[in-house]
């Protein structure tokens, strides 16, 4: 408990220096406030952006052979008996998040790229449920670190699961990011029960209340089994990405 409580101090104090070190335009809705570990976010129009290197905050063992190694290096200590760390490094990205300010269902529900298709709100991308093209995350899953992340080839690193490190931050039921058009993404439980899939619709969501919405709002939920993140596409218009 007490080495619990010891990581638990240590993160939070990491958190709020990154977060101090962020330039959040104080303007935005509290959810946006939320955001830490980013280099920027604002208002342009009808969008929120979000700039932000990509790097996560917490250790891992990608952090091996990088300028960050002394001080976020740490070997794989999940309870994966498979992991297999793949050859990628950890780098610096330069990503900009266009995302509506005021989301709205679309009428065609694109798909979700291959690539960014939102962000947590320590600025670490979501990806999607495939490791490439029509291929699940089957064997992909086995170089997840220990935090449920892990870099592709240019170094970019991202979550396709439940970032763990935040739900053990923050909360399993807390606000975790957004997803391209706009709609907030939650943890995998609510009103203390474990969201299943056969709780969401087709694109992974839900409307009603949150403690962040209390008019409601069209959420994401990140569950235990594919898809994880999002399902059948965007449910809102998505905006962009760019790196």
């Amino acid at each position: 408990m007490e080495i619990k409580r010891m990581f638990a101090f240590a993160a939070i104090g990491l958190m709020a220096c990154n977060k101090d070190e962020a330039k959040i335009d104080k303007d935005l809705p509290d959810v946006y406030q939320k955001f830490y570990n980013v280099t920027e976010v604002y208002q342009d129009g009808d969008y929120v952006v979000i700039e932000t290197p990509g790097i996560p905050e917490h250790k891992s063992p990608y952090y091996s052979g990088t300028e960050w190694e002394d001080e976020r290096y740490e070997a794989y200590n999940g309870s994966n008996t498979a992991y297999n760390q793949n050859p990628n490094k950890i780098a610096t990205q330069n990503y900009t998040f266009r995302i509506p300010l005021n989301p709205a269902v679309s009428s065609n529900h694109s798909s979700t790229p291959m690539g960014p298709m939102g962000v947590a709100i320590n600025g670490v991308p979501f990806f999607n449920q495939y490791a490439a093209p029509g291929d699940d995350l089957a064997t992909e899953m086995n170089t997840f670190d220990q935090y449920n992340g892990h870099p592709q080839v240019s170094g970019g690193y991202h979550y396709h699961i439940e970032p763990v490190y935040l739900t053990s931050l923050f909360g399993s039921d807390a606000l975790l990011g957004f997803l391209l058009d706009g709609f907030p993404v939650y943890g995998p439980t609510e009103n203390g029960s474990t969201v299943t899939n056969a709780d969401l619709d087709v694109y992974h969501g839900h409307s009603h209340a949150t403690a962040d919405y209390p008019d409601g709002i069209y959420h994401y939920h990140i569950t235990a089994t594919d898809p994880y993140i999002n399902g059948d596409g965007f449910y809102g218009t998505a905006g962009t990405v760019t790196q």
